[in-house]
């Protein structure tokens, strides 16, 4: 099953790595990590994206609950979560193909933030789903780099 874990650490050097490192330890892989301070500078939120036993989960999130900066774990469920991603996508064109990439990306708000004789760069931030649905499109022109975040979420307020 797959998971987000949330995960609030005092802002130290070295905490993320012994936050991983105990998913590393019970051979848990990490489809993906995202990092950054929170609305205060004193504490840093992790995301982990991860899809694995229920059971063995559990274990790792009560150790990485006993880490000294560690300040609380919590386990999103998707659908009361609001997550988001940024990909940055560089696909090729040409002159008779770039058109259809730019209505592509219109068409998921996506913007065109670098554009060469053979290339457009895009930009777009959204669920999983929908930078999957813009890939899958892009796809048959020949996506030639991407780079992305790693989801980040938020409990839903709306839903508590």
């Amino acid at each position: 099953m797959r998971h987000i874990i949330s995960v609030l650490v005092r802002n130290h050097p070295g905490v993320l790595s012994h936050v991983v490192g105990l998913f590393t330890r019970r051979s848990y892989n990490i489809e993906s990590l995202a990092a950054g301070v929170t609305e205060n500078p004193d504490v840093t939120r992790i995301t982990i994206v991860v899809t694995g036993d229920d059971l063995v989960l559990d274990q790792v999130m009560k150790q990485v609950n006993k880490l000294v900066d560690v300040l609380n774990v919590t386990d999103l469920k998707y659908d009361q979560a609001i997550t988001r991603e940024l990909a940055i996508i560089t696909v090729k064109t040409t002159l008779q193909t770039r058109g259809s990439v730019i209505e592509i990306a219109n068409v998921f708000g996506a913007k065109v933030v670098d554009m060469s004789e053979d290339t457009i760069t895009l930009e777009l931030s959204g669920t999983e789903r929908v930078l999957q649905n813009l890939m899958r499109l892009l796809n048959p022109f020949g996506i030639s780099e991407m780079a992305r975040t790693g989801m980040i979420a938020l409990a839903m307020k709306s839903s508590e």
